[in-house]
């Protein structure tokens, strides 16, 4: 899914896993290029996690968004697609399902602590067949109960279910920067602007404004990670000034993009 000139991932594979090993199971990679994993799902859960890089999950029902501190749950057998920024470390988690019972369904992004962290750090390091009663299972137990504490974040766009809608938000998907109107999509749908304001409400929880604005954002996660200039993501993304990025930035997700990423 290329944009902004960049250039088109290459195709991650899915390692054969019949069956986990041990409840919790811990997956090292690096990636040095921009990687997409194709559809598919898993019989137990996944927390997809980067310690460096920006991690995008999609599913039916919309993109979650995962830069460093944040992680993206995903219960067993949802169908996904995963992109990753360039230099991606994950340290990614399959959990068997007779241990996440606490867990709440559907897909979300989750925060991860610096405890969390360290512990998932930690476990990338046990062998993969680990004693189950002795130290390594009592680490995967403490990274479990952190796992069931973690608070979750608004870094999720959802994705409507009308068609109408779906052919909208993939335009804009494809051209976050566009300036379309809502009047004018009300026009080129043949709806009115208060029924397609409706039906986006409906379908996504947000009004048209604030779906785009979140799409912009999300979108600009990942060139901020990699260092790009403020001023040369809010051009990017549509807005006419720096500072009316940035206020939109600290109004989504509460801090400005420097204390996001230094965070």
């Amino acid at each position: 899914m290329p944009r902004n000139g960049q250039s088109k991932p290459y195709r991650r594979t899915i390692p054969g896993l019949p069956s986990l090993p041990r409840p919790v199971y811990g997956r090292t990679e690096s990636l040095p290029n921009r990687a997409l994993t194709h559809r598919h799902s898993h019989p137990w859960v996944q927390l997809s996690y980067a310690i460096q890089g920006v991690l995008e999950i999609h599913t039916d029902t919309g993109r979650f968004v995962a830069p460093p501190q944040r992680a993206v749950w995903i219960p067993a057998g949802v169908p996904h697609r995963v992109f990753s920024s360039p230099r991606t470390e994950m340290r990614s988690l399959y959990l068997d399902c007779s241990v996440t019972a606490w867990a709440a369904e559907g897909c979300r992004v989750l925060q991860v602590s610096d405890l969390l962290r360290e512990l998932i750090r930690a476990f990338s390091d046990v062998p993969v067949e680990y004693e189950e009663s002795g130290a390594d299972g009592r680490l995967a137990q403490v990274l479990l109960d952190q796992l069931a504490a973690a608070p979750t974040v608004e870094l999720m766009l959802p994705l409507p279910h009308d068609e109408r809608l779906r052919q909208l938000c993939r335009q804009l998907q494809a051209q976050p920067e566009q300036a379309t109107t809502l009047t004018q999509w009300s026009q080129r749908l043949g709806l009115s602007e208060k029924t397609l304001s409706r039906l986006f409400l409906r379908d996504t929880g947000l009004t048209f404004r604030a779906w785009r604005q979140r799409l912009r954002l999300l979108g600009a996660l990942t060139p901020l990670e990699q260092g790009a200039r403020v001023t040369d993501v809010a051009l990017d993304c549509g807005y006419d000034s720096t500072s009316a990025f940035i206020a939109a930035f600290r109004q989504q997700f509460g801090a400005t993009p420097g204390e996001f990423f230094r965070g």
